[in-house]
């Protein structure tokens, strides 16, 4: 896997220089295959906590396993430097999102269950008009 951000997720998302202090320090991985880039994991550290901002497959590339193994790698990541949980927010309207996540080990929680920095994550997306997300982590 590499580390530059494909710039076809750039276009529509946000500004290289969003992902670009995740890349310095190592909280960004792209899925590459035969020169073309899939789709990459951008993940934010916060206290014992890794939180998964972005992840994200082209279309054409969907349900063959690349968005498991980027989520698989950051997960090691981060067990590896000793972090006691993975964290993510989701779409519920998005009927694969919660279900894959879970597969994976990922359990949603409530709003009282949730560390102060994802509480705010949730607050703010929530605050930006989504009020169908939701909150998983994933205990190490």
């Amino acid at each position: 896997m590499g580390l530059d951000v494909p710039p076809e997720f750039l276009t529509d998302a946000s500004p290289a220089r969003y992902w670009r202090p995740h890349q310095a320090e190592g909280r960004l991985w792209v899925a590459e295959a035969q020169g073309v880039r899939l789709g990459f994991l951008a993940a934010q550290a916060d206290g014992a906590r890794l939180h998964v901002e972005q992840l994200q497959v082209l279309r054409a590339h969907q349900g063959r396993g690349i968005g498991r193994q980027l989520l698989a790698t950051a997960i090691d990541w981060a067990r590896a430097r000793g972090f006691s949980t993975v964290s993510l927010t989701t779409f519920r309207s998005v009927a694969w999102n919660a279900p894959f996540y879970a597969s994976a080990g990922f359990r949603e929680v409530a709003r009282h269950e949730m560390a102060p920095g994802l509480r705010a994550t949730a607050e703010h997306e929530a605050a930006l008009g989504w009020p169908d997300r939701c909150a998983m982590v994933l205990d190490l």
